[in-house]
């Protein structure tokens, strides 16, 4: 099989992967499992399989890491994992699995924005791609608001004898299906989520070329993120009962997370951004939409309405739109080499031409950094599409 096979092969198992962290994290709100505590014993769980990585891969090549940086990794831990995935899971236990799979194609669209905001990008309306990406974040906003304000018919489940049955699910799906405050509130969660997971994407640009290591830098964020969602979880959980994990469907969610999602799909994901670009792992993501949809109909019963995939919809052509302006800007910007000069300078020149040379050899250095930093944002910009989100921590 050649390389471009295996990468739409492993594509797609990448969205199958998140499609079931989707359906099992489901359930297991579903069975009464607080999403509290969910979350500290995935990041727990994330922290064990990374620990060991990072003690084989870096022990000789670690940088040192002062005080300030140890700061600055501890708020974007809490405001990209905790803050992010406590809002997710919550939202989730609102809303149904379709919805979060939905949402999490607004991910691109949100950092996009953001970066708009922050100017580390240029929209130029006049230009196609700059209509194209105006365009994206409208799209976006319109299938959030149509998720969450529209009902309309609904479609049955594919299977009535769902596989994760229990004694909650009818009592949280009739729920969610009654309220519609509650699904309002759950779907605009879910979109704030997104917002604190984009604004981290955009500061990872910066933190990157402060402490470049990826692998050490994910470490300390998750392993901050365990003790923070521990003293949120014991805050917020008096009940000892809540946290004993039994062999049901809650300790399957929290082994899924922390090690498929965690350590399969990571590896997975960054084969396919090396072999075939984020992009194309970005543009995957409605994929796993299609496979959450059918997935959460047939093992949870859940009952999709017409709203949530009109507004599935307009979310999927906003990060069409978006990613095709951003594909644009990158062909634009990439020149032909200047050919070589063919003579060669007379003598007399030599000196003043050392001196150009130079000059330009700076301003090289300089465009390149430039351009290093874009591409930097623009790989985490569409790697974090897919979510690469809620996996690592």
């Amino acid at each position: 099989m050649d390389i471009s096979k295996k990468a739409y092969a492993v594509a797609i198992v990448i969205q199958l992967i998140y499609a079931g962290m989707y359906v099992v994290s489901k359930a297991a709100f579903n069975h009464g499992m607080s999403t509290f505590v969910f979350i500290f014993y995935r990041q727990a769980a994330a922290t064990v399989l990374l620990l060991p990585l990072a003690i084989v891969l870096e022990r000789r090549n670690a940088p040192p890491m002062s005080f300030r940086l140890f700061l600055k990794l501890f708020f974007y831990a809490l405001l990209g994992n905790t803050l992010s995935m406590n809002l997710y899971n919550i939202s989730l236990k609102y809303t149904s699995a379709t919805v979060a799979s939905a949402t999490s194609n607004s991910v691109p669209v949100v950092t996009f924005f953001l970066a708009v905001l922050l100017r580390l990008e240029v929209v130029r309306l006049r230009s196609p791609s700059g209509m194209a990406k105006a365009a994206g974040v409208a799209l976006c906003l319109a299938g959030v608001l149509t998720i969450a304000l529209y009902t309309g018919p609904s479609m049955s489940p594919v299977n009535h004898h769902r596989a994760f049955a229990g004694s909650g699910a009818a009592a949280t799906e009739h729920h969610v299906n009654t309220s519609k405050g509650t699904w309002i509130k759950g779907t605009f969660l879910m979109l704030l989520s997104n917002t604190t997971w984009s604004l981290w994407i955009v500061l990872q640009a910066s933190l990157l070329k402060e402490y470049p290591n990826k692998l050490l830098s994910t470490l300390v964020q998750c392993l901050l993120s365990t003790a923070q969602s521990f003293l949120l979880a014991v805050a917020v959980e008096r009940d000892p009962a809540a946290w004993k994990l039994r062999l049901d469907v809650g300790l399957l969610a929290v082994a899924y997370s922390g090690f498929v999602v965690t350590g399969v799909s990571f590896y997975l994901q960054a084969w396919c951004i090396e072999k075939r670009g984020p992009v194309f792992l970005a543009m995957s993501n409605p994929l796993g939409l299609l496979l959450t949809i059918f997935c959460s109909s047939f093992f949870l019963g859940e009952i999709v309405r017409l709203g949530s995939l009109l507004g599935s919809g307009l979310l999927v052509a906003g990060l069409y739109s978006v990613l095709w302006g951003k594909s644009k800007d990158h062909l634009h910007t990439q020149q032909p080499p200047l050919a070589p000069p063919s003579q060669e300078p007379p003598k007399h020149q030599t000196t003043t031409n050392i001196c150009s040379n130079d000059g330009d050899d700076d301003e090289e250095k300089q465009q390149q950094g430039k351009d290093g930093d874009e591409t930097q944002l623009k790989d985490l910009f569409a790697m974090e599409a897919s979510p690469l989100r809620h996996q690592a921590g």
